[in-house]
């Protein structure tokens, strides 16, 4: 099974760091992924965040405003 990862964000570095850290922890892992970056204002409020960037995994918004690390994305996608 694929899992959607969705980085929120306007393309500013935390937002590409939070990308790479979420691609690496699915690699890591195994996981089958795809990745998309939401950088539309409009799309990003529809998940009713209001600090970026942020972490969406299959729909649901796991963390906002920081950067986790590779581990703990990891466990986020489990």
């Amino acid at each position: 099974m694929t899992i959607k990862i969705q980085i929120l964000g306007t393309g500013c570095p935390k937002c590409k760091k939070l990308a790479e850290n979420a691609a690496a922890a699915a690699q890591a892992a195994g996981i089958a992924y795809e990745l998309e970056k939401v950088t539309d204002i409009n799309r990003i409020l529809e998940f009713d965040v209001m600090l970026t960037p942020a972490l969406v995994v299959n729909g649901v918004v796991k963390t906002a405003g920081k950067i986790p690390s590779i581990d703990e994305i990891k466990a986020l996608l489990a």
